[in-house]
């Protein structure tokens, strides 16, 4: 079967609703059954909790508090690059922007000035740039981290749809990561210029939050949404903690010309790891 017809499916399903009652579900204080549903969880897609700063299974009060949990003091050192790799997850693509096109999948192309949700000028400091889709899958640590300093500058909310953003659904529905539900996060690096690091929404992803925002989803705002940050100084440095999704997704990273040479060892499909080598400068 197709990678089209197997995501038929998404196209008929309510994904709104199901992500609004996940979304309740997840946040839930219940007890003997959140114990039940995590100990499930973990089961089934093989959770690592030896790496958790709270092993104990029983003491979180919500899914999302499990969901969200830290990492172990260490688990994660980072790597002596320029670049590190901000999430632990898969690559689904990365190399080379083609003129202003990001390759999605196989037969599918999106434009960096859809991505962040219509900004021609933003996104033309990205043409012939450099991009990674980063896939976070259930079982990963999904807080999302900064791949080198960088300062603040804008926050875009995008409103979209909702499909699953699996290696499946990327390879059967065109445009995805620049038609699903996405938060923009700009910054700037006296190092590497401006950065743009999108966290994208997908079905059962109750919310996506920042650290300096806090939740930005829900509520699901019905048009583009923007907060500038000229009045605030807000300087993440290499590693540190920038945002969390509250059950899986996406993040899409984009860099401008001459700025990454990214790790030799990369491959689509590839497993990485927060904090590992994912590029340096060019020489």
């Amino acid at each position: 079967m197709s990678d089209r017809l197997k995501v038929l499916p998404q196209y008929l399903l309510p994904k709104r609703r199901l992500t609004t009652f996940a979304g309740r579900v997840a946040g839930a204080k219940g007890g003997t059954i959140t114990t039940r549903l995590i100990r499930w969880f973990v089961a089934k897609y093989g959770v690592n909790m030896a790496e958790a700063e709270n092993a104990d299974i029983a003491s979180y009060k919500s899914f999302n508090d499990f969901f969200t949990r830290p990492l172990k003091a260490g688990a994660r050192p980072l790597a002596d690059a320029d670049f590190v790799c901000p999430v632990d997850g898969a690559i689904s693509q990365f190399g080379a922007i083609d003129d202003h096109h990001i390759l999605q999948a196989k037969g599918h192309r999106f434009t960096t000035t859809e991505l962040i949700g219509g900004d021609a000028a933003l996104a033309a400091q990205f043409r012939h740039g450099c991009f990674a889709n980063l896939y976070l899958s259930p079982k990963d640590y999904h807080r999302l981290h900064m791949p080198c300093d960088g300062k603040l500058t804008r926050m875009i909310y995008v409103p979209g749809a909702l499909f699953s953003v699996n290696p499946t659904t990327a390879r059967g529905v065109p445009n995805l990561f620049a038609r699903n539900e996405r938060v923009v996060c700009v910054f700037d690096s006296a190092e590497h210029g401006t950065f743009v690091m999108v966290l994208v929404g997908a079905t059962i992803v109750g919310s996506m939050a920042t650290v300096w925002h806090g939740v930005v989803n829900p509520p699901r705002l019905e048009k583009v949404t923007e907060w500038t940050y000229a009045d605030r100084d807000i300087v993440l440095k290499k590693g540190e903690e920038m945002g969390r999704f509250l059950l899986g997704s996406t993040i899409v990273m984009l860099f401008r010309p001459g700025t990454i040479r990214f790790n030799p060892d990369w491959a689509p499909e590839r497993s990485v790891r927060l904090g590992e080598m994912m590029g340096n400068r060019p020489a």
